[in-house]
């Protein structure tokens, strides 16, 4: 497994390659197909709930760090970036919205902290998958565990501004261990699948 700086093919470039004379323009359109389809993604699992103790489950931060993963750093970094733009502008992407507001008001809510933890986290874990971390069961473990952790401490930070450090640690740290070591597990099993797949794809 290679550790040095130079990077890497992402997963998103391998499974759809461009080349030829208009190679540039094919890259910007696969760059704005996958940034859009990746705030879908976040959209939706935003909204889906599944019942899980001792909070109930969102798949959202596993699509954060895997969408990095396999996006490498800047268009996982963009993509998330563009998620926030959208719920910025006063769509009801992210998490409880309508209901619990929407725009800017949310995001200098209590959960303020995690959405500037997904753009920082997809960076991360897109940077070490450039560098073949999401090709190995073990170091995709670790890159998760990570970008899990940089989320959860900017989010629970960012809480604990608002409500104290006890409640912060209560509400925004402690109900989501046993989640995140299931999303890890899941993405354990995931990324090196679908690299199996590109693999056979060449």
């Amino acid at each position: 497994m290679t550790t040095n700086t130079a990077s890497l093919p992402t997963l998103a470039t391998t499974l759809w390659p461009v080349a030829g004379d208009t190679a540039r323009n094919r890259e910007l359109l696969r760059a704005v197909v996958l940034a859009l389809a990746g705030s879908v993604l976040m959209t939706l699992s935003a909204k889906i709930q599944i019942p899980f103790w001792p909070v109930p489950l969102t798949m959202q931060t596993f699509v954060v760090l895997v969408l990095g993963m396999a996006y490498g750093w800047r268009l996982g970094a963009a993509t998330m970036m563009l998620y926030l733009v959208e719920g910025a502008c006063g769509l009801p992407v992210f998490a409880g919205t309508p209901e619990k507001g929407i725009g800017l008001a949310y995001m200098v809510g209590p959960t303020g902290g995690y959405l500037v933890g997904f753009v920082l986290a997809a960076a991360l874990c897109g940077w070490l998958a450039e560098r073949g971390w999401d090709r190995s069961i073990v170091r995709v473990a670790i890159a998760m565990l990570i970008g899990h952790a940089l989320i959860l401490g900017l989010g629970t930070a960012w809480l604990s501004s608002l409500v104290g450090i006890e409640k912060g640690i209560q509400f925004g740290l402690t109900p989501f261990w046993t989640a995140t070591i299931l999303k890890t597990a899941l993405a354990m099993a995931a990324l090196p699948l679908a690299w199996q797949f590109a693999g056979k794809r060449r």
